[in-house]
């Protein structure tokens, strides 16, 4: 709130205060030539008479202190960015309670301190407060049931695009992530002509869809081999150490349509997962790492020619 908007909200409740005494003086005060309370002189049906009986005195001081305590009340705590003498404000209360509140759950937390999130998702109790924490923090990206959307991983399989050891999973959800998957164009048609981008995508769909184009895929292995086999490897099985996809599987984290695989060669893709560690802290990602090893399998076997991350 501005100052200007400060002094207004004071003036109002002070003028408030005083007409609000001003009022209850002026009508508990009696004047000389005022008829006696029960002079009136209105009467109905015969018998009812109306009286001008002054509140009980008790009653009236009551009002006084009712007022009294109104400005003292404006004193002490303030309005907007007037301070008032006992320099309280929402803000520090808040974080006062908030502070209050975290070193309760800590406490009840630190059970859980340190332990790898394998051993935590045996752990019903740690496995509902991991869940908890990731629908309030993680769903918007990944979807309250894990299974991702368009350039956010499905959690619910056993796809791994950093490595899906419990480490590597903690890692990724306490430091982050950066995947970078550069623009190719440019470097693909200098080297293999205006087809060298379809050349590419038709070897890279090949891996895992056999019955593409064979004279374009014979053209984009070779591309391929000299370009982009850096990061996903010769066979094209990916990199876990840095985050380069298995291209030889069914998942493709932005689409395998024509139109996306352009996109992303063409464009380049930017993956980012925030470190969450500095916000939530280290009981509680390892909580939500054990809730998220939960949701998939962990039997099958890295594939042959992967780089694996441990």
């Amino acid at each position: 709130m501005t100052s200007g908007w400060t002094w207004y909200v004071v003036a109002l409740a002070v003028l408030n205060l005083i007409g609000c005494a001003w009022l209850l003086k002026g009508n508990t005060r009696r004047g000389p030539n005022d008829p006696k309370p029960d002079e009136t002189g209105h009467v109905w049906d015969g018998d009812i008479t109306e009286y001008n009986k002054p509140l009980p005195k008790w009653w009236i001081n009551l009002f006084y202190l009712t007022i009294a305590f109104a400005g003292g009340y404006l004193v002490w705590y303030g309005v907007g960015s007037l301070k008032g003498y006992g320099h309280w404000s929402s803000k520090s209360e808040w974080a006062m309670e908030s502070a209050a509140e975290d070193a309760r759950i800590d406490d009840t937390l630190k059970l859980y301190a340190g332990k790898p999130i394998d051993v935590l998702a045996k752990d019903p109790a740690a496995v509902s407060m991991g869940r908890a924490i990731f629908i309030n923090r993680c769903a918007a990206c990944h979807g309250s049931s894990g299974h991702g959307a368009t350039g956010f991983p499905d959690l619910t399989d056993d796809i791994w695009h950093w490595g899906g050891t419990p480490s590597r999973i903690l890692e990724t959800i306490q430091d982050g992530r950066h995947a970078v998957m550069p623009s190719w164009a440019t470097t693909l048609t200098a080297q293999g002509g205006a087809t060298a981008v379809d050349d590419t995508i038709a070897y890279v769909l090949s891996l895992s869809r056999p019955g593409q184009p064979q004279d374009a895929v014979e053209r984009g292995g070779k591309l391929f081999t000299g370009i982009c086999s850096a990061c996903h490897g010769p066979q094209g099985k990916g990199n876990q150490m840095m985050g380069a996809p298995d291209l030889t599987d069914s998942y493709w984290l932005y689409g395998s349509s024509q139109a996306s695989l352009h996109k992303t060669l063409n464009e380049g893709r930017q993956g980012a997962m925030p470190a969450w560690k500095p916000v939530l802290g280290d009981i509680r990602t390892r909580l939500v790492g054990a809730y998220v090893w939960t949701l998939s399998p962990h039997k099958e076997p890295p594939p042959a020619g992967a780089v694996i991350a441990e």
